[in-house]
C-alpha cells in the first residue's frame, strides 16, 4: 500500500476491483479517498485526473476534485455519500446530455494531440487495455477499437462460442447500417454503469471512474440500462434537453455487446452467452 506522505487514520473502504481504496486524512486536516495498487501502468492515474477534469469541463454534472496525482496513487476529494432521489436522477439525465454535447475532437483518445509523445492512450476497461486511436467516423472506431478487439479478446479466452465470433462478425460488417444517424463525437465517461454514479449528502450526482473518450452518445445510456433497474427519470430528462435521434431504443443491445464482450473476458460466466443474443439480434 501507498499513500500520500503525512496522511493519518488510513482506513479502507469499498471501491472497485482493481484497486486498493481508502480514506485518509491529508497532513492539511481534509479527508479525502485515495486510489492504490502495487503495480500500476506509467501514466493510468494522470489519464484518470485528465479525464475526471475534462467531463467536469462542461459545470454540468461535478467530478471528485484531483488532489494529487502519483505514478501508485491518486487522492480525490471526498465525498459524503447520499441517496441519489428523484431530483438527482433528474440531474444526472440534464447534466449527461449537457457533457455529451460538449462534444470531444474526434472519435476515440480526446487528448491524443496534448499527448506529449503525439501518440493515442489506450482505453482502460478494469484490467483491460483497449486501442484508442482517433477516426473521424463511429462506426469505423466501434468496430476496430472495441469490436473486433474485444471478441479476439473473448475467444482466446474461450470466454464466447464460434457462433458468438461469427455474430459479431455480422454485426460488424453491418454497421454503417445498423449504427443509425451520424452524429458529431460526444463527450462520453465511457464506463457508465451505476456503480459509476454516486450521490453526495444532499442528493446530488457525481460521475467517478471514468474511461473517457469521444463517443456515440447512446452509448453512455445502453450502459447505464446494462446494469440495474432502468431509471425513466434520467432518460426522460436526458431527452428534453438533448433528444435521441429515430431508432435509439433498438440500438441499445448494439452498444451494449461491447460492455458485455468486456464482461465475457474479464468475468466469463453468462456474459459471453449474453453478448451472443446482443449480436444475434442485429444478423438476418
Amino acid at each position: 500500500m501507498t499513500l500520500p506522505a503525512g496522511a493519518t487514520e488510513a482506513r479502507p473502504v469499498s471501491g472497485g476491483d482493481l484497486n486498493e481504496s481508502w480514506c485518509v486524512r491529508l497532513a492539511d486536516g481534509r479527508r479525502a479517498f485515495v486510489k492504490t495498487r502495487a503495480q500500476t501502468a506509467p501514466g493510468e492515474y494522470a489519464a484518470e485526473a485528465r479525464a475526471l477534469r475534462w467531463l467536469a469541463a462542461p459545470g454540468a454534472i461535478d467530478t471528485p476534485q484531483v488532489l494529487e496525482v502519483h505514478e501508485q496513487y491518486l487522492v480525490l476529494e471526498w465525498i459524503e455519500h447520499g441517496d441519489l432521489g428523484a431530483a438527482g436522477e433528474e440531474a444526472l439525465g440534464r447534466g449527461l446530455a449537457a457533457i455529451h454535447a460538449a462534444g470531444a475532437p474526434h472519435f476515440g483518445d480526446p487528448f491524443v494531440d496534448t499527448d506529449a509523445d503525439g501518440g493515442a492512450g489506450s482505453a482502460r476497461i478494469g484490467s483491460l487495455r483497449l486501442p484508442n486511436d482517433p477516426s473521424a467516423k463511429w462506426s469505423e472506431f466501434y468496430v476496430s477499437c472495441r469490436l473486433e478487439p474485444l471478441t479476439r479478446m473473448a475467444a482466446e479466452r474461450r470466454a464466447i462460442t464460434e457462433g458468438a465470433v461469427r455474430a459479431i462478425g455480422s454485426v460488424c460488417g453491418r454497421i454503417d447500417e445498423l449504427a443509425g444517424p451520424e452524429e458529431p463525437p460526444a463527450r462520453l465517461h465511457g464506463d457508465l454503469w451505476w456503480g459509476n454514479v454516486l450521490a453526495d449528502a444532499t442528493g446530488r450526482p457525481w460521475l467517478i471512474d471514468p474511461s473517457a473518450y469521444g463517443g456515440h452518445r447512446e452509448v453512455d445510456l445502453a450502459m447505464l440500462a446494462l446494469f440495474g433497474a432502468p431509471r425513466p427519470r434520467v432518460l426522460a430528462a436526458y431527452c428534453e434537453v438533448h433528444p435521441l435521434p429515430d431508432g435509439a431504443r433498438e440500438r441499445v443491445e448494439l452498444w451494449q455487446l461491447a460492455p458485455l464482450l468486456v464482461h465475457a473476458v474479464l468475468f466469463g460466466g453468462g456474459y459471453g452467452a449474453a453478448a451472443e443474443r446482443a449480436a444475434l439480434k442485429y444478423c438476418r
